[in-house]
């Protein structure tokens, strides 16, 4: 198994892509079977890592961490444990970083997270804990040697008020000792290659990886882009919509289109790619395959 404390991080500061799959806690034994069986596909393309969400609102926060413990031990990918501030006092901070620690997991992403229940509901830290991803990334830091992501916006984020703010707030995490970045799914790469100049010119050059979803389900992934504040293009939608009777079709649509956005990507010198999978990893291995990476390590 790769030694996980600094392989990210070294493997981005040397120039070399990181290509990764984002997976989430499945809620029934019949989905952590699935679950597991889309890992053991995923390992065969030897990715850089893989990652494992909490649910909305921190809702999954023990299977977050019994799943990504178990990537740790029983497989041989690299686990990015998923890390925010939702509900929970600094104590439990502390502990679920220690877990994190004690199953070798060094490499994190540190998320503020969205309000439980309502992802558009008014923001209010626990009275206990902490309350900007900035002091996430300080409390990793100062607990370990921990490899720390954070979260960017191709769109910007809802609640900033404006683009300065917005790259002001994204400074202060890479400040706080933030060693990589992915993105917010985003659907044009324009989106993607303005929010990079942005940060270059303020300074910062935190390397940020373009998060890729591919719009598999058209009904889902309108629902997806609403909650995100992502721009949909209404060609792309006007396709899927066009054959969402045949999920075949509706899939080649949607791995066509997401294969056309990685490659633009890609050309313009990403530092890679992270893909989104929603626990079914056809649609990604495809892109993957079509994209030239299997194999890659």
């Amino acid at each position: 198994m790769v030694p996980p404390a600094v392989a990210l991080r070294d493997r981005l500061a040397s120039g070399d892509r990181s290509f990764s799959f984002e997976f989430f806690p499945p809620k029934t034994d019949e989905g952590e079977r699935k679950l597991w069986m889309a890992l053991r596909q995923i390992e065969a393309l030897k990715p850089t890592f893989v990652s494992v969400t909490y649910g909305a609102g921190g809702s999954t926060r023990d299977k977050t961490i019994a799943m990504t413990e178990g990537i740790a031990r029983e497989t041989t990918l690299m686990p990015v444990g998923h890390f925010t501030a939702v509900d929970h006092s600094l104590a439990e901070l502390r502990h679920i970083i220690r877990q994190y620690a004690a199953a070798g997991v060094q490499n994190v992403l540190a998320l503020r997270g969205d309000p439980p229940g309502d992802p558009q509901a008014e923001w209010t830290p626990h009275p206990e804990g902490l309350a900007y991803a900035a002091d996430l990334v300080r409390l990793l830091k100062d607990s370990g040697d921990f490899c720390v992501g954070v979260a960017a916006f191709p769109e910007k984020h809802p609640r900033s008020p404006d683009w300065d703010s917005e790259i002001r707030y994204f400074v202060e995490k890479c400040d706080a000792g933030a060693d990589y970045a992915i993105t917010q799914m985003f659907f044009y790469p324009d989106d993607y290659l303005r929010l990079r100049d942005r940060v270059a010119a303020a300074g910062c050059d935190v390397p940020i990886i373009p998060g890729i979803m591919p719009a598999t389900n058209v009904k889902q992934i309108e629902r997806f882009a609403t909650l995100s504040n992502a721009a949909f293009p209404p060609e792309l939608a006007s396709r899927l919509h066009a054959v969402e009777e045949d999920p075949d079709q509706m899939r080649k649509v949607g791995v066509e289109a997401a294969t056309e956005l990685c490659e633009r990507l890609l050309a313009e010198g990403v530092p890679g790619l992270h893909f989104i999978t929603l626990n079914t990893s056809t649609a990604t291995r495809e892109i993957y395959e079509q994209l030239g990476l299997p194999g890659r390590h």
